[in-house]
């Protein structure tokens, strides 16, 4: 059995939902694993060993990405960074990893290069430079920006093992694709349809969305603000996952920014999706354009009551197309990912 290295991105809720369940199916077979984390994803230290390493934090408003922000916080918390990677590095030599696998965090990838640890990556944001994407023109230079960052982010890998809800092409040899890495809970559920739609917001910035929602004849159940309220058709819940999966099972449609482990949640559980991806987050912005161009829900820039109003009406459209989503489980990722520790950890 190997000693296992698992950097997982703390920025939004996918990315530790999904290694949860590698995670877990890794402890199964006999492997020791300890996580490198941060952020959102530090829920994790209860189910598993995990070291915390302060990630790279994205900040938000209005719906968008503030780079200028991000880069002075990010910035000004360097000295900090610094010392952290120091003491990273004294553990990972101590624990003697022998092989590590990243969905998306940095720090490891630069520790598994600097230490000669074979590296596996397992994410969705490799379909932008390991797979043939269709851009939308006003979109290229947010694909180049992209590529960039996620080539300098996670470099010199074994093996990426790409997660994508849509058709595309690889164009690196080394890359495989597979469905979504869904949930064990989500597999479990059977869906039913009642008469609200189920709001989700990355952040709380986007409080213009709320005045739209309520000038519209719909009930809605909103999470992503922290609060736990009835404002006339709207009811705020605080996060909480059991509840939360409880309503996305039950609802008739799905309002989220551009997320991947959302939308695929939701498509898997054959539930139309309209998406308003974080402005300035190109991966966002490719899973509601990808979203759209299958026929799976719609995807807008801002939103008006219109468009939501449309979006409902339609309903029964998008539930036709997402008859015929396939829908598989998480085996096949998961027998790839035994055969490369197999291959690749170091003896």
């Amino acid at each position: 059995m190997a000693r296992i290295l698992y950097g997982v991105c703390g920025e939004g809720g996918g990315h530790a939902s999904r290694s949860y369940e590698i995670i877990s199916h890794l402890k199964k077979k006999g492997h020791e694993v300890v996580a490198i984390t941060y952020g959102k994803a530090l829920w994790l230290k209860k189910h598993m060993k995990v070291f915390e390493f302060p990630g790279l934090n994205i900040s938000f408003s209005n719906n968008q990405a503030d780079y200028t922000k991000t880069v002075m916080d990010n910035l000004n918390s360097l000295p900090g960074r610094i010392e952290h990677f120091r003491k990273l590095m004294e553990f990972v030599k101590k624990f003697r990893p022998q092989i590590a696998i990243t969905d998306f965090e940095p720090a490891t990838s630069t520790i598994a290069s600097l230490l000669g640890i074979p590296l596996i990556s397992i994410d969705n944001q490799h379909r932008i430079t390991n797979t043939k994407i269709e851009t939308p023109q006003k979109y290229e230079s947010q694909r180049i920006v992209a590529d960039a960052v996620i080539r300098a982010m996670v470099g010199n890998t074994k093996a990426c093992l790409v997660i994508s809800f849509h058709p595309t092409k690889l164009t690196s040899s080394k890359t495989f694709i597979f469905p979504p890495i869904l949930r064990s809970e989500i597999l479990k559920l059977k869906p039913q349809k009642k008469d609200y739609v189920l709001v989700y917001q990355t952040t709380s910035t986007n409080k213009e969305l709320i005045d739209i929602l309520k000038q519209i004849n719909e009930k809605f159940i909103i999470y992503g603000f922290d609060v736990a309220k009835k404002d006339k058709n709207l009811v705020f819940k605080k996060r909480n996952e059991k509840k939360f999966i409880q309503d996305l099972k039950d609802c008739k449609a799905v309002i989220t920014n551009g997320g991947f482990t959302l939308i695929t949640e939701a498509l898997y559980l054959c539930k139309p999706v309209l998406s308003i991806p974080i402005s300035g987050q190109f991966e966002q912005i490719l899973n509601a354009f990808y979203l759209e161009k299958l026929g799976y829900g719609e995807f807008y820039e801002k939103l008006a009551s219109k468009e939501i109003i449309d979006f409902i009406k339609n309903l029964k459209k998008y539930e036709n197309n997402l008859e015929h989503y396939k829908k598989e489980d998480n085996h096949r990722i998961l027998n790839m990912l035994d055969e490369l520790i197999a291959q690749y950890a170091i003896k």
